[in-house]
């Protein structure tokens, strides 16, 4: 192997560990943190992961604010993309419970968690992100729109 093809491949290596990596806080980027902080104010952050998406590096927060669980996802610029809100199966409306219950019947809902897209200060909800145990005891996680009409499995 050439000297180019080497550092080619340790180069590719490295970009393959470093995406999904596990960081503390103190490793992210300011304008990070001070996103997450403008939001969620004496949040207990407790777990932070970098990704590449769509070529842009993206931090995946998950965390704690006033006994809720959250996740956001952040820009190394400090542009909020989604923030994710952890509700009770219960709360969800009737359309969205119906076409769980029709796709997945005798399925348990393990976690039910709103998704906000973010424009500047802007949340929107726009879906629900579900993750559910099967009748068969596979573990699935679910986006389901605001109606229940669209239902997909994520990968």
């Amino acid at each position: 192997m050439s000297a180019v093809a080497g550092l080619v491949l340790l180069a590719v290596v490295a970009q393959a560990a470093e995406k999904d990596k596990k960081i503390p806080l103190e490793k992210v980027p300011k304008a990070v943190q001070d996103a997450l902080k403008a939001r969620f104010p004496g949040a207990e952050v407790t777990s932070i992961e970098k990704e590449i998406e769509g070529g842009a590096v993206v931090y995946d927060i998950e965390l704690k604010h006033k006994d809720t669980k959250y996740e956001m996802d952040i820009k190394e610029d400090g542009t909020v993309l989604v923030i994710e809100k952890e509700i009770a199966a219960k709360d969800l409306p009737d359309a969205v419970s119906k076409a769980l219950k029709t796709k997945y019947p005798r399925a348990t809902i393990k976690e039910v968690m709103e998704v906000y897209t973010v424009k500047g200060k802007e949340e929107k909800l726009d879906e629900y992100e579900v993750t559910i145990t099967t009748a068969d005891k596979k573990s699935v996680e679910l986006k389901v729109s605001l109606d229940g009409k669209n239902l997909k499995e994520e990968k």
